[in-house]
């Protein structure tokens, strides 16, 4: 009890520093803010584009439910839908307890309402992030070769050159090494297999069928064109989610070329994974924060699109993903449980 309760305060405590530091880089960023015309920019709001921005959230998330459908289709045949809130579940848990655990919550409810084990359908969307961070990187590339990008001190494309590359190699060579480990994963005999089996003996058998349920998650669709819809789906979701700064932005008056919102998009992406490397919440919004100055927007309306922009994403993530958790019957204390209990 004395560790739960300590690990509980280090955890608010860090959430807190968390948000200072955020706060913080915001009020650097927005130094010459002008406070008196802000209310005025904010009250001007667009709401039509408020809407569109409202509606485009959802979609990312409904056709990332859809491109998961077609990877686990061969494992099983799960509705769009089901999987949509299975996301949506995921990450309002993920607010709740900030720790990463977005994937597993899904996988865990979608494996719990199918009958399926845990590890085969964590495995199926590890395929699913894994295929996006390919399309990511290709869309870095597409970016450098065929876009300006902001005139700034220091080597802007460089530093994208090498995020971009790395980014490719990092998730190209997971993909690959996931998929070259899948015979392993079952062969007594292999490296692989035999620490897997060394796992279920210090669990107690907890986690007997490891290696088998790990193996039959790491799946490719065996249609082509389920194969082909991934890919597609993956891209739209880059596309839907570069908008999300067009509605944004043309709630306010401004409109930016469509090389800058994918500017934007890509920059912030990058921006979160670094601030998820260090475990610094709100990398997100100082990402598309300083993209939008880089960019040469006017404080006032730069910083109402963030705000617009990330407390959409908040609050229909809150709406829709509590919805999808009540109906699933999941709370994060029999999630605890489950996590204890399997060792998993």
């Amino acid at each position: 009890m004395m560790a739960d309760a300590a690990r509980r305060l280090r955890t608010i405590i860090w959430s807190v520093v968390a948000a200072l530091l955020t706060a913080g880089v915001l009020f650097v960023t927005f130094r010459n803010l002008d406070l008196e015309r802000l209310p005025g920019v904010l009250r001007g709001a667009n709401m039509i584009w408020i809407a569109a921005l409202v509606i485009a959230v959802p979609a990312e998330q409904l056709l990332r439910g859809w491109k998961w459908r077609q990877i686990l289709y061969d494992v099983r045949p799960v509705g769009s839908l089901r999987l949509f809130g299975a996301v949506m579940a995921g990450y309002f848990a993920n607010m709740l307890v900030p720790v990463g655990v977005s994937p597993l919550v899904r996988a865990w409810l979608i494996a719990r309402l199918e009958k399926l084990a845990v590890v085969t359908v964590l495995l199926t969307t590890a395929v699913e992030r894994f295929v996006d961070g390919i399309v990511f990187a290709v869309l870095v590339g597409l970016l450098l070769m065929f876009a300006a990008l902001p005139a700034v001190d220091g080597d802007l494309r460089l530093g994208l050159m090498v995020g971009g590359s790395g980014t490719l190699v990092l998730f190209v060579g997971l993909f690959g090494a996931l998929f070259l480990s899948k015979n392993s994963l079952t062969t007594p005999g292999s490296i692989v297999g035999r620490n897997i089996a060394r796992l279920e003996r210090v669990f107690d058998g907890r986690l007997a069928g490891l290696g088998s349920g790990m193996a039959d998650g790491i799946i490719w669709p065996k249609s082509r064109w389920r194969g082909v819809g991934v890919v597609i789906a993956s891209i739209g979701m880059k596309l839907i989610s570069t908008t999300h700064f067009l509605w944004a932005g043309l709630a306010f008056g401004i409109v930016l070329s469509p090389s800058d919102y994918l500017f934007i998009m890509i920059f912030t992406g990058f921006a979160l994974i670094m601030s998820r490397f260090i475990r610094i919440p709100g990398g997100g919004v100082i990402g598309s924060a300083f993209a939008l100055k880089l960019l040469g927007v006017a404080n006032e309306e730069a910083l109402s699109m963030v705000l617009v922009v990330h407390t959409t994403v908040f609050l229909m993530i809150a709406a829709i993903g509590a919805v999808a958790m009540w109906k699933s019957g999941l709370t994060i204390l029999n999630f605890r449980q489950y996590i204890n209990r399997q060792g998993v």
